[in-house]
């Protein structure tokens, strides 16, 4: 009689406590590059959708989102494509909610300032609930669903901020570029210099994202003289393309693979013979 497997802990069931394998991509230079773009496009997906009618990114946003965060739920590993289908999703989505609250007459100011409340009660249920907000820990599904209702958040936050320093502050689009890139070298710096929290750094850092890459977005696509007029339709396509190809670098190497499998690299180095 053949020996049966020995069920590993990470195979056991355990509903919302199931143990998973990190399905967060290790953090380094592409994370921040592909993030950056995906929440450009993001942007201008749905600024180019609302133009077919208010509730078609709705629509689209949902759908998108609802779709690209049950393939992530249900994969037992980290997956190049699959995750970033989802930020995408939920970055379509999150400029909707945001954009949603300026139609019922809500301020930047006020739909920022609100936002902000949201995402630290949300962090602080995180918190308490699970004791950790590292992205290195994400190994069960109830901290995947706290992770992934941050990013919501994170996403509508940034939307409204970006809004709220060209137009409150009087930026404008370029203006905002050059104050979020500045804001997110902070983080940075505090972490690798002044023992800032890690945990804390990677937060903030990823919160400017959003801004970051909706003001490039909107400073591509807006008309002259607020923008470059590119036009929103070329930005979303032309980011979309541009974060495919990211992503299909980053799922063909395994360069971001937390879980250091990389099955695709190993079967690419093969074919290239490379050693």
């Amino acid at each position: 009689m053949a020996p049966t497997e020995a069920k590993s802990p990470s195979r056991i069931r355990t509903g919302l406590n199931e143990q998973l394998a990190v399905k967060v991509p290790a953090i380094g230079v592409m994370f921040w590059v592909v993030k950056i773009v995906t929440t450009g496009m993001g942007e201008a997906m749905s600024d180019y959708l609302a133009t077919f009618g208010l509730a078609v990114p709705v629509v689209v946003g949902v759908v998108w989102m609802g779709m690209s965060l049950w393939l992530q739920l249900r994969s037992r590993a980290y997956h190049a494509p699959t995750y970033w289908f989802a930020v995408a999703g939920v970055a379509v989505f999150g400029t909707v909610v945001a954009d949603g609250l300026h139609v019922v007459g809500l301020s930047t100011t006020e739909t920022s300032l609100g936002y902000a409340i949201a995402l630290g009660l949300w962090m602080t249920l995180w918190y308490r609930t699970e004791h950790t907000l590292n992205i290195h820990e994400i190994t069960t599904r109830r901290r995947e669903v706290f992770y992934w209702g941050t990013v919501l958040l994170t996403f509508a936050l940034g939307t409204a901020l970006g809004d709220w320093s060209a137009f409150f502050l009087g930026l404008g689009f370029a203006g905002s570029i050059v104050l979020y890139a500045c804001l997110m070298v902070v983080p940075g710096v505090g972490w690798k210099y002044l023992h800032l929290n890690a945990v804390a750094a990677f937060w903030t850092a990823y919160v400017l994202t959003r801004p970051l890459g909706a003001s490039v977005a909107d400073w591509l696509g807006k008309p002259q003289p607020i923008g470059l007029g590119l036009g929103d339709d070329v930005v979303a396509i032309g980011s979309l393309v541009l974060a495919t190809i990211l992503v299909a670098f980053l799922w063909l190497t395994g360069a971001d693979d937390p879980n250091d499998s990389a099955p695709h690299a190993r079967s690419l180095q093969r074919t290239l013979r490379v050693p």
